[in-house]
Parts: structure tokens; sequence; C-alpha cells
């Protein structure tokens, strides 16, 4: 169970760290659909990246072991994601949010 923890840690690091991109990426006056576009493509890219690093961590471990590391830490991934693209957003461009 030790991998599935480290699996689930390596999502919401991940997280943190699609969210930080997406935040810096996009700046302000871009229109809902490229600034959706973009912070869901980036999440998706990490993600398909998490499911590739956690394919490899369980390796040695039974099927239905793999199958839940597969998508173990899914929630936190989307929702650390979200806060922190919020977060970095609003830090960076807060001059505008403020006027």
């Amino acid at each position: 169970m030790a991998s599935l923890e480290k699996i689930y840690y390596m999502r919401i690091i991940l997280g943190v760290i699609a969210g930080v991109i997406a935040g810096i990426v996009i700046q302000p006056g871009t229109d809902q659909t490229t600034a959706v576009g973009t912070a869901l493509a980036i999440a998706v890219v990490l993600f398909i990246v998490s499911i590739g690093i956690s394919k490899n961590m369980t390796k040695s471990l039974p099927k239905e072991v793999k199958k839940k590391a597969s998508y173990d830490g899914i929630i936190p991934f989307i929702f650390l994601n979200l806060v922190v693209m919020i977060i970095v957003y609003t830090a960076l461009h807060q001059d505008l949010v403020l006027k």
C-alpha cells in the first residue's frame, strides 16, 4: 500500500504544478474558451504523465491494485489544479482584479 500512497501524493504535487503552470500561462484578456482549453490541456497532459509513472511504480503489484493506482488521487488532482490556478492567477494579476 505504500506505493499507492506515493501515487496519491504524486498526483497532489502534479495538481499543484499544473495549477501554477496554468495560472502563469493564462493572461488577462484571454477569452474564456481559450483559458479553459489551456487549463484543461495542461491538466490532461500532467495527469497522463502521472498515469505512466503510476504504471511504472506498480509493475510488481497485482492487477486490481494496478487498476486502482491508475486513477487513485484524481479528485485532489483536479481540486488542487483549480484552486492553485485561481490563486496564482489572482496573485499575478491582482492589480486588474482590484480596479
